[in-house]
């Protein structure tokens, strides 16, 4: 790639690049390539003017050679990326607004009188049409409000307010449309599938492979908790799929040979061997897309009531102009008061606020699925955490293997390695990286994985029947015991740390120790989540009462339950909901998807199971629990900004129509102001809540 550095200062370059023209998917592929260097920071492309601001780390040098490497033809990128990325979304309506703004100002400056007459009066029939669409429907809109005042402006033969209203009214749709095309394209990108791997069947053998090697025909192999990454038929097995993403079906639908599956639909149950129809994942994007457009999901109850209450005061609008024009017998008077009215910026104000806040959290890295559930943070008072891999850290490590027989530690980590790879935990992420960690392969020797939610695995391998899970699971439910005469090793296993136990045929063969530090962040974060307006905080954990004790008292929460089911953390919810308190639930994995569903905000971890991403409500970045105070903060300032913006709609609105009954103002002059202070008020609720 040619290119010249156009500024530099060190660890940050603007350059411009050299090629004919730049379009939409080359700016993408080229800040996709960018930041995919783990050098680069940050990296922004603009396609207009051709250039790129990239914020890098170490050797100048070796970045500008990075850069001269690159090529937009060789470069691997996913057709996602520049498919849906929302760049040909805005350049199509930066466009539109220019053109719209230029178009204005060379009519005012080229157009004779009589045309510009003509133009106005062809352009009014879209707005006038609407209005009597409305009324024929029985039915007292904002457009009857809209049409009315053109209408009325066009009788008095005053050109100069109709061009005005429609032109402010064009403007104002135009930005309407973009933030909310924004918006849900902005969402839809954040809850399209992101699975980069798949075990697939390959000479009866299943092989981890990448997403994109997978082609229509392929045999892949999914279990419970997984989410569905291609459309396809189930070949084998039976299970329960939750479709909701997609149907809206509330219930999981059972699917057995011969089913048809979704991509993105998640398996709740069983497990099933499917045959790939569709490989290339673009119709998830889509179907998304078209289930939040037709989503009530996505609206607040705020946006409601201000379109509700909108559509109301349409009637006292067209009876308070009837009413000046009986009392003053003015026209101007009472067209002043037709100009101005509260509905267009109710409606316009409050989706932009919602929608925009919505963009605003993705930004932080934060994912929510619709407007309500913003507003629904913001009057929580109980927040309840699942322990393992949200309040500690999302990356175990395996301290130490004990083994309680003949077989060697490396030996009972591979085997328990090959067991935990098919499950999404960060539990069995853990023993799964210490295998890899130390070289050990585990070929696919076993059966079927049989998998119990909170309790633990279930297979044969050559012949014997092996287990590992919790204590409860391995020694309570399969029956297992421990070896004669190794009771006193079992006792001096060291209690600082989790326990997973591994049973073959029905023997204890080891317990393997994992340490799962607490977060840094953690105490820091519940304090200040006590300081935002929570009245009680809960920990929840399937965790023994030792281990669950120590964790409580060291983050501040108010009250932990330890050795908890995943059935006892959704009735603990319901209990609280009908003690009339609203809960968040934060978890991340398949054990904490009853209670994420049941809670009035369920909250998923971002690197959680797919099963739990996929049922919560909001989704936040690993990396930092932060995200939960950042979120509630948005959440606040959403519900501020809300009520600010109906007391500047109220109080500018009726300023304009006691300046306009007394004559002070002339009705162009009314519809200009109201018309710039609705826009003001919508580009305001553009703005970002946190400084």
């Amino acid at each position: 790639m040619k290119f010249k550095i156009l500024h530099e200062i060190k660890g940050r370059m603007r350059i411009h690049i050299s090629c004919g023209q730049m379009g939409c998917k080359e700016a993408d592929i080229l800040q996709y390539s960018l930041l995919s260097q783990s050098s680069i920071t940050m990296a922004k492309v603009y396609e207009r003017s051709q250039d790129a601001v990239v914020c890098y780390t170490g050797d100048r040098n070796h970045m500008i050679k990075l850069l001269q490497r690159f090529s937009v033809e060789k470069a691997s990128v996913p057709e996602h990326v520049w498919q849906n990325s929302g760049r040909k979304v805005n350049r199509c309506y930066q466009d539109k607004i220019v053109w719209k703004v230029a178009l204005r100002m060379a009519e005012k400056l080229f157009l004779p009188m009589p045309v510009r007459c003509m133009a106005t009066c062809c352009r009014s029939s879209r707005f006038i049409w609407k209005g009597v669409h409305t009324l024929c429907r029985g039915k007292l809109g904002v457009s009857v409000l809209d049409g009315t005042a053109i209408t009325v402006s066009l009788l008095r033969r005053d050109m100069k307010t109709a061009g005005s209203v429609m032109f402010l009214l064009s403007i104002g749709e135009l930005l309407e449309e973009w933030t909310y095309k924004k918006s849900v394209d902005d969402l839809a990108r954040s809850m399209s599938l992101n699975i980069n791997k798949v075990w697939m069947l390959a000479d009866g053998r299943e092989v981890l492979v990448d997403t994109r090697q997978v082609k229509a025909g392929d045999y892949v192999v999914l279990r419970m908790g997984n989410v569905i990454p291609f459309d396809g038929v189930v070949a084998e097995g039976n299970g329960a799929v939750n479709q909701s993403s997609i149907t809206g079906e509330s219930i999981p639908a059972a699917k057995e040979k011969g089913g048809y599956v979704y991509a993105g639909t998640v398996l709740e149950e069983g497990q099933l061997t499917v045959c790939v129809k569709e490989s290339s994942g673009s119709n998830k994007y889509e179907k998304i897309v078209r289930m939040i457009e037709e989503s009530e999901k996505l609206k607040s109850s705020a946006e409601g009531k201000a379109a509700r209450l909108a559509d109301r005061l349409v009637p006292y609008t067209l009876l308070g102009t009837a009413l000046v024009y009986l009392a003053t017998r003015n026209g101007a008077k009472a067209l002043s008061v037709l100009m101005v009215d509260f509905s267009c910026a109710l409606k316009l104000a409050m989706p932009v606020c919602v929608l925009s806040a919505i963009r605003e959290a993705g930004t932080h890295r934060i994912t929510i699925k619709g407007g309500t559930f913003l507003e629904k943070v913001s009057e929580a008072d109980t927040i309840i955490f699942d322990k393992t891999g949200t309040l500690t850290k999302a990356r175990p490590t395996v301290v130490s293997v004990v083994p309680f027989g003949e077989e060697s530690p490396d030996e009972l980590l591979r085997i328990a390695a090959c067991l935990e790879e098919h499950f999404p935990h960060s539990m069995a992420r853990a023993v799964v990286h210490a295998a890899s960690k130390k070289g050990l392969t585990h070929e696919e020797t076993h059966s079927r994985v049989e998998y119990i939610v909170a309790h633990g695995i279930s297979s044969m391998i050559d012949g014997r029947k092996v287990v590992i899970g919790s204590y409860h699971f391995v020694f309570e439910d399969e029956g297992c015991r421990i070896p004669d005469g190794l009771k006193e090793q079992f006792d001096q296993i060291p209690e600082e740390y989790s326990h997973l136990y591994l049973a073959i045929e029905k023997q204890l063969a080891a317990v393997i120790c994992i340490e799962d530090p607490l977060r840094e962040e953690a105490a820091r974060v519940i304090a200040k989540l006590r300081e935002t307006g929570f009245r009680k905080i809960v920990m929840m954990t399937g965790d023994s009462e030792r281990i669950a004790s120590s964790i409580a008292s060291r983050v501040g929460v108010d009250e932990y339950y330890s050795e908890v089911l995943p059935e006892e953390k959704a009735d603990f919810v319901k209990k609280e909901q009908e003690a009339g308190r609203k809960v968040i639930v934060v978890g991340d994995g398949i054990n904490d998807s009853p209670a994420l569903s049941a809670a009035d905000v369920g909250i998923a971890i971002s690197d959680g199971a797919q099963i739990a991403r996929e049922i919560a409500d909001i989704t936040i970045e690993a990396d930092n629990l932060s995200g939960l105070v950042t979120l509630r903060t948005i959440s606040k300032g959403l519900i501020g900004r809300i009520q600010k913006n109906y007391i500047q709609i109220v109080g500018i609105n009726s300023g304009l129509i006691l300046l306009g009954i007394t004559g002070r103002i002339q009705p162009a002059t009314s519809a200009m102001a109201h018309n710039v202070s609705t826009l003001m008020i919508g580009l305001n609720s553009m703005k970002n809540i946190q400084k």
